[in-house]
Order: structure tokens, then C-alpha cells, then sequence
């Protein structure tokens, strides 16, 4: 970890406090993937990292405060999911690649971040709002694009005036999401990953163009 992190009295931790801190963080990322969030205690995640419960104090005031830290660090990084739209061509041929990449992108970083994904939905589904910023942080970023994507398109004559560029990207996006979270699922219905994703693609690329892509 680089730059300045601080302990919860407000003091500035040095390389090995930081070291210290993200190796807490790794600990109960692993522990998340196996355990209810729950069911997590902070002296099991101390006890983990080779450290004590009064360390893990100094850098968070609970697990939850832990919790949010690693969501907040994830949504930094899903926040770059919008790379995968940023110059990318809806017309012809290449709009299909563009939807491809797009479901590829989507599916592969859940898949990296489920755990913690799952406490993130959880937490939003209960109302909280620290965890509901976060998820809209990381859906935020593609809606937007796709928002864009629908407006330019419209400009040019080849989507429907008709259509809402809005709800049409957040439909999309809520899509994503939702089936991206129930991967697994989709296993014991006897849908096979290589089927998910163009289908998934065909439903995205219809959804942007109106049109069944050219392939």
C-alpha cells in the first residue's frame, strides 16, 4: 500500500504499520469468501494475520469499518469498468466485439470480487447507504457510458427517438449486474459459461443498437 494511512487516533502509520494494515485486509478478504460476513470476528481475522485484536484496533474500529475499506478499494477499481466503452464502436461488426468485451468485463470482475460483492448487495439491500454509494459507484461508471452511447447513437439517426438512453443503460446495467451475481446459479440450470456470455452479449448489443448484431 502507498501514501498516507493513518490508525484510527489520527496518527501516521509508517511502512510497516501500512504493511501491517493491508495484510488484516487480505486476511478478511480470504475469510469472506468462505464465511458468512456475520460470522466474522475480529480476532479471528487478528489471529489470521499473525497479529492480536489491539493491533486491529488501531487500523479500524470493526470489522465492518474493515469491510468497507476493501469495498471501497474494489470500487475503485470497478469504477475502471468504463474503460472497456471509452472510444469503442457500436456500428457494425465492431459493436458486437464492444458488447462482447463489455459482458467479458462484467462477469470477470465479479467473479474476482464475489465475496465482497456479496457483503456490498447485502448491506445495500438493508438499507445502509455507505454500502449503497459504493455499488452505485461501481454501476455508476458504465450507465453513464452506456447513457452516452445511446445519446450519440439517437443523434446520428440509428436508434429510435423513442427510446430513453437512461432507462434503456440502466436496464442494461441492472442486467449485468444481476446475472454477473448469479453466475454460479446459472450452473444448476444447466447453462454452460460459454453460453452465458453471448447471449448475455446479444441481449446488450440489442438493447444498445435495436438491431441483432452483424458477426
Amino acid at each position: 500500500m502507498t501514501g498516507q494511512v493513518r490508525t484510527v487516533d489520527g496518527r501516521v502509520a509508517g511502512r510497516r504499520g501500512q504493511a501491517t494494515r493491508q495484510k488484516l485486509l487480505d486476511c478478511l478478504s480470504e475469510m469472506l469468501s468462505s464465511s458468512p460476513y456475520r460470522d466474522v470476528k475480529v480476532i479471528d481475522v487478528a489471529r489470521k494475520a499473525g497479529t492480536s485484536p489491539a493491533t486491529f484496533y488501531q487500523y479500524f474500529p470493526d470489522v465492518e469499518g474493515a469491510v468497507l475499506e476493501i469495498a471501497e478499494q474494489m470500487a475503485a477499481e470497478g469504477a475502471q469498468l468504463t474503460q472497456l466503452l471509452e472510444g469503442r464502436s457500436w456500428v457494425g461488426k465492431a459493436a458486437w466485439q464492444t458488447s462482447q468485451d463489455l459482458v467479458d468485463g462484467f462477469l470477470d470482475f465479479w467473479r474476482k470480487n464475489d465475496a465482497i460483492l456479496r457483503v456490498v448487495d447485502l448491506g445495500a439491500a438493508e438499507g445502509d447507504k455507505r454500502f449503497y454509494k459504493i455499488r452505485m459507484k461501481i454501476l455508476n461508471s458504465v450507465n453513464n457510458s452506456l447513457t452516452d452511447t445511446v445519446k450519440e447513437l439517437q443523434s446520428k439517426g440509428r436508434v429510435d427517438k423513442d427510446v430513453s438512453p437512461a432507462a434503456m443503460a440502466g436496464s442494461l446495467v441492472a442486467m449485468l449486474a444481476a446475472v454477473a451475481s448469479h453466475q454460479r446459479g446459472f450452473q444448476t440450470w444447466g447453462v454452460k459459461q460459454a453460453e452465458l456470455k453471448p447471449n448475455l452479449a446479444l441481449l446488450v448489443h440489442m438493447g444498445v443498437t435495436g438491431k441483432k448484431p452483424t458477426k
